[in-house]
């Protein structure tokens, strides 16, 4: 049974006002009018509220502030509430000024606290907020509270652009073209007082690893493919890095490998000797070598395979004996000699510019 029944005029104003609504985006005013059209065609106020997934009082009340308030009924209120304390000009301002250190802003500490935040947004704005409310003020701006790293004063960020948008793609292309190995090289020391991360633990019960404190690491020389996600390592029997043991590493790879290799390594001293360069001289049929920028680990992929040897092999384990660690780690690395998938998804960095490269390149061979 139809409970009212709205005029060609009252549809044609409802219809004028979904317009607007959907114009200005306001989702409620358009539910509402969606609503009250179907009350118009149906009638029956159990089958709209069912079939718009609403409850029949909710119908009712639409009805019948339409029926005593008209179009007006439709306009969308603003929830009623607090007004924020600060504007969205102001909480733009602190954001940028937070995105600063604390010393740039005149406070004599590098770091942000809570306190010291109340403390700007009072000198800054005028407003003092509650000290327990500041963390969730920042939560919502969009900040967490995050441990700071250390990057270095000497990083060159011209060069490190230029490494990734015109040195990695000239390797690459000279890889596909000469059907090269690409290798990343670097080296790593497990240390026998093992190394520390975050577990969970009891409240108030900080977990305990035994250390025997002795200073002595297990070194080893490592490389890493791009293409195959192979890893080539080479343990260090005693004694400390240096050209020859680097020279006798990369001879191992260039006897295993049967096709040539471009080797990408960072300036470490026994990189760039005069020794090391005579040997990249003497295998220069087989290896092509290139340096990475300055500074720059986060830009060498096995970087990130060392963490997770650590996290597998050395974090939050004790070591009495240094064959306790060799055989830790070993088995770490036989691991990740069958984990290739896993070591090519390391490559992140550079897996864009080759499948840049590939989708070029097919688009080629297609036209």
């Amino acid at each position: 049974m139809n409970i009212i029944q709205f005029s060609k005029e009252t549809v044609q104003k409802l219809i004028i006002e979904l317009k607007k609504a959907y114009k200005r985006g306001h989702k409620q005013q358009i539910r509402r009018v969606y609503v009250l059209m179907d009350l118009s065609k149906n009638g029956k106020i159990s089958e709209v509220a069912k079939e718009n997934s609403i409850s029949r009082q909710t119908v009712y009340d639409w009805l019948k502030e339409f029926i005593v308030e008209g179009l007006d009924s439709l306009v969308y209120k603003k929830p009623s509430g607090r007004e924020p304390k600060l504007t969205k000009t102001q909480k733009a301002q602190l954001i940028e000024i937070i995105k600063e250190s604390p010393l740039k802003a005149g406070y004599p500490i590098g770091c942000w606290s809570s306190l010291i935040v109340q403390q700007l947004i009072l000198e800054k704005f005028g407003v003092l907020y509650n000290r327990n409310y500041i963390c969730q003020l920042l939560q919502n701006l969009g900040f967490s509270y995050q441990k700071a790293r250390f990057v270095s004063d000497h990083l060159d960020s011209e060069k490190r652009r230029v490494w990734l948008e015109e040195t990695w793609p000239k390797i690459l292309s000279l890889a596909l073209e000469r059907n090269s190995m690409i290798l990343f090289g670097d080296e790593v020391s497990f240390a026998q007082w093992g190394s520390l991360s975050y577990t969970w633990s009891l409240v108030g019960k900080q977990p305990l690893v035994k250390t025997a404190g002795k200073r002595k690491g297990y070194k080893l020389f490592g490389a890493i493919d791009f293409f195959s996600g192979n890893f080539f390592f080479q343990p260090l029997e005693e004694g400390k890095f240096n050209s020859e043991k680097y020279q006798t590493f990369l001879e191992e790879i260039i006897h295993r490998a049967c096709k040539h290799i471009i080797l990408i390594q960072d300036g470490a001293r026994y990189h760039t000797s005069g020794a090391i360069m005579a040997f990249f001289e003497k295998y220069k049929k087989h290896l092509t070598v290139f340096q990475l920028p300055s500074y720059s680990p986060d830009y060498n992929p096995i970087e990130f395979l060392w963490k997770k040897m650590k996290k597998r092999a050395t974090h939050n384990q004790y070591f009495p004996e240094f064959e306790n660690l060799v055989t830790s780690v070993d088995t770490a690395l036989q691991y990740f000699s069958t984990q290739k998938e896993e070591i090519k998804n390391l490559m992140g960095l550079y897996i864009q510019t080759f499948n840049d490269y590939m989708n070029y390149d097919t688009m080629l061979l297609a036209a």
